[in-house]
């Protein structure tokens, strides 16, 4: 019999005003929004970059610098490696390739120890579906104490990816620190990140934050090489750099000669904030290291009387600031002075917060979408959904009458659903979303039309006004079912291997046909079964 229980019109009436509620702040002004309560839902859906405007970034990943920096590593390891063995060593280094290192061991009674102790700082392949456990690096031997290691292929391989989602994780954190909202970042090929900040019109601010490496080090400064004029000659000594120092406006530029090794690692940061001295009220970034990282710096700060050994903060291969060892630091927590605005603080702390990044990146396509062109935009969509929104209306209520209006009214509130459901999980809508919308609001009355033709059919086979209206919903369900279940699966296809604007469509679709299922079957049901008991009516026209 043609019914709907309490529980069911109770959990259909809560959907709705909830869904009112969540989809109220979109069309209310920026006014009346802001004096809402923040108890109360006051969201409204995130705008993509081709509606609100903002920033587009292609960024490279430059991936070479990275087997560089392996090569080195393993050099240093093996070096060390060497000159610790008992008794040392002795090694000369040839002249490194793009992707191999060669060493030559002096001492032929030492040839089967050093081949030992290199073979077992050869790292493993590990992580991802190159977890096969095989030696990074294809070692030779020629049998007279030269041994040369390659990277493999595999290894390779899985460097490169492993570097390219680290950098899209720490480019999202520091694009997030920056305060934006909804930003996209994929990743494009091998090598390439695309990046779309909604929202901000000046991409400069953006570039000089992902255009830093943020690796930092805290190394010690070479006194004696810096009393005899090693900067100033541009001549370090063995195991020493030349650095430049950060300066203040108007002061004459300065380098330091800093040991080669570094003492504290940054990647032993767990916080940084921006704040500010209290002694002159200038910019600084406090700092805390974990456990390992304050013991390393425990150690160091106590190892040397007052003002007698200098500790430079360098980021970026730049020495932020150089101050004396005043005291011990034992609490794992200091604070970097430099030449600091308070702009400069605050994006310098949201740096070390989100990380080093494990590769540079290099701006290759920099764009900047005008706010007036996202208007535009928006007025089109506006226009093109209520256009679709009325002609369908009209359609449906020359074709069926009075069930015309109540399907009208299952679409009305299932674009108010649709629209909850975007702002509710912070959807951003795009161009190609708002074409998902008109689609689906013509895609929302297939259901109606199903119901409707099955219950005009049962009245051609002479059930009674009741009979018909029940059996039209009950056995047009199964094909309802089916349609939906087709599109959503094409939905969820479009949105996996789809990216940017073809997502943007897939979600809007998506959730368009959920919601039009709900309204379809369920409201549509509710609103002719309350008609039913109010009017009474002795005879069905549709």
């Amino acid at each position: 019999m043609l019914q709907v229980s309490t529980w069911v019109r109770v959990v259909v009436a809560a959907i709705l005003l909830a869904g009112f509620a969540i989809a109220l702040p979109n069309a209310l002004p920026d006014s009346v929004r802001s004096r809402i309560p923040a108890w109360l839902p006051n969201q409204t859906v995130s705008l993509g970059l081709d509606l609100q405007g903002g920033s587009h970034l292609l960024l490279e990943v430059e991936l070479d610098s990275v087997t560089k920096d392996k090569l080195e590593s393993l050099t240093g390891d093996i070096r060390r490696a060497l000159r610790k063995a008992h008794p040392p060593i002795g090694y000369r280094f040839g002249t490194p390739g793009a992707d191999s290192i060669s060493i030559q061991i002096l001492d032929p009674a030492r040839y089967d120890d050093a081949k030992s102790l290199i073979q077992a700082l050869n790292p493993t392949t590990g992580g991802g579906v190159l977890a096969v456990g095989a030696k990074a690096y294809d070692f030779t031997d020629n049998g007279q104490g030269h041994f040369t290691l390659k990277m493999t292929d595999i290894y390779k391989t899985q460097t490169r990816q492993e570097i390219l989602n680290q950098s899209i994780e720490v480019v999202r954190k520091r694009i997030d620190a920056l305060g934006t909202r909804e930003p996209a970042i994929e990743r494009q090929g091998d090598e390439r990140i695309v990046v779309e900040v909604p929202g901000l019109s000046d991409p400069k601010r953006l570039i000089d934050n992902l255009g830093k490496t943020a690796k930092m080090t805290f190394q010690l400064v070479d006194e004696a090489a810096d009393r005899n004029g090693a900067a100033l000659r541009k001549v370090a000594p063995i195991g020493d750099e030349i650095l430049p120092v950060l300066v203040r406006k108007g002061q004459p530029p300065r380098s330091d000669v800093v040991e080669k090794r570094v003492m504290v690692a940054g990647d032993r940061l767990v916080d940084a904030q921006q704040g500010f001295d209290t002694r002159n009220g200038e910019p600084i970034v406090s700092f805390r290291f974990d456990s390992v990282g304050a013991k390393e710096f425990g150690d160091i700060t106590k190892s040397y009387p007052p003002r007698s050994q200098r500790f430079a903060v360098v980021l970026d291969k730049q020495i932020i600031t150089d101050p004396y060892i005043d005291e011990p630091i034992l609490g794992g927590s200091g604070q970097i002075t430099g030449s600091f605005t308070a702009q400069e603080a605050t994006d310098l702390a949201a740096l070390l917060r989100a990380g080093a990044l494990p590769a540079p990146l290099k701006v290759i396509d920099q764009r900047t979408v005008g706010p007036g062109l996202g208007s535009d935009q928006i007025k089109a969509g506006r226009l093109s959904a209520i256009a679709g929104l009325i002609l369908v209306a009209l359609f449906m209520i020359a074709r069926y009458g009075l069930f015309g209006i109540f399907a009208d009214i299952a679409l009305t509130l299932n674009v108010v659903l649709l629209l909850a459901a975007l702002t509710l999980f912070n959807a951003t809508l795009t161009l190609p979303g708002i074409a998902g919308i008109v689609l689906t609001m013509g895609m929302a009355v297939d259901a109606n039309v199903l119901i409707y033709e099955r219950i005009r059919e049962e009245q051609r086979n002479g059930r009674t006004m009741l009979a018909s209206i029940d059996q039209g919903f009950r056995r047009a369900m199964a094909t309802i079912i089916d349609a939906n279940s087709t599109h959503l699966i094409a939905a969820l296809i479009l949105f996996q291997l789809g990216s940017g604007p073809v997502r943007g469509f897939a979600v809007t679709l998506g959730v368009g046909i959920i919601t039009s299922f709900f309204t379809a079957v369920m409201v549509t049901r509710l609103i002719v079964v309350m008609w039913l008991a109010l009017r009474r009516p002795k005879r069905l026209a549709i």
